[in-house]
């Protein structure tokens, strides 16, 4: 499978470059095609893409699907390449591999596919965009980027006059042509900040904002979020962003933005867990507070004193 850029400047930047449409070509599914079968390949024969941004997680989701091939088998196929160094690459099926390992089963049913490295990108992306359960945003990310590089450049477009291979995703997936560009934005973050977004300690509109960063400053980033325990809001990912612009984010900008916005509490609660245990059982609430309030007038007089 073609390798993608994933370092540097955003290959999409220019995204009239990538999104401009041409001719359109057949897209892989599941579904049998002229001359194919469904055929039992040895687990230890499959192996996953170059390029796979897609986590097999054993989660709860994999227990379940443990349970269901279990149960009933590999409902859906896998679609699977021949590979140049031998064995079989698993395109679609790489949680259902996972789960036939887990059931203690020799073998996954596939499709024995001809794909070019568009055509097989395509088959990865759209099937794990239509059967996972759960993608995390890096994941999302990854799916949008590489299957609109693809429908690039197999020249996929649509009857509509105008209309380009965003917009056809954007259909098919059911989302905004904005949501599209912020979640691409997420696969120019350095590892530490996309591992933070799909924890959901860093918003996904915050990542989009610090994907504008270079790597150094993206890093630098990182060691701030360390030092004061705390991930840039969306307002102070914009801040960090205009810095970066103004002429490069330093050490001192991360620390000045990140304790400038950071939220303090407008009120103070005790647990009643803490005050109880210095009055008598029989004390209600207001009995407490009354004490509470006149020791602290009487520690106010003494300080004034």
């Amino acid at each position: 499978m073609r390798k993608t850029q994933t370092t540097g400047n955003l290959a999409l930047s220019s995204y009239e470059d990538i999104f401009q449409p041409t001719k359109q070509p057949t897209i892989p599914s599941t579904a049998l095609q002229e001359g194919e079968q469904v055929v039992d390949v040895l687990l230890a024969d499959l192996y996953p893409p170059e390029f796979h941004p897609f986590a097999v997680r054993d989660d709860e989701a994999m227990t379940r699907l443990t349970e269901s091939i279990k149960n009933g088998g590999v409902r859906i196929p896998g679609i699977v390449r021949l590979r140049e160094a031998g064995g079989y690459e698993l395109l679609s099926g790489n949680r259902r591999k996972r789960a036939c390992e887990l059931a203690g089963l020799p073998s996954l049913p596939a499709i024995i596919r001809e794909m070019d490295d568009d055509e097989a990108t395509l088959a990865m992306v759209e099937t794990n965009l239509e059967q996972r359960e759960n993608l995390l945003p890096s994941e999302r990310a990854w799916a949008y980027r590489l299957k609109l590089e693809a429908m690039n450049h197999r020249g996929i477009k649509s009857d509509v006059p105008g209309q380009l291979s965003v917009d056809i995703l954007c259909e098919q997936a059911g989302v905004k042509k904005t949501t599209v560009f912020r979640y691409i934005r997420l696969t120019e973050l350095v590892p530490g900040l996309i591992d933070l977004v799909d924890a959901k300690k860093i918003k996904v509109t915050s990542g989009e904002e610090l994907s504008y960063l270079t790597r150094k400053e993206q890093a630098i980033v990182i060691e701030g979020i360390d030092r004061h325990e705390a991930a840039p809001t969306p307002g102070q990912a914009k801040l960090l962003r205009k810095a970066s612009a103004d002429g490069g984010l330093t050490p001192g900008d991360v620390d000045t933005v990140l304790m400038k916005e950071q939220k303090r509490p407008n009120s103070l609660k005790l647990a009643d867990s803490l005050i109880r245990q210095y009055f008598p059982a029989s004390y209600t609430p207001v009995q407490m507070q009354t004490v509470i309030v006149k020791l602290l007038e009487a520690w106010k007089m003494k300080k004034a004193g």
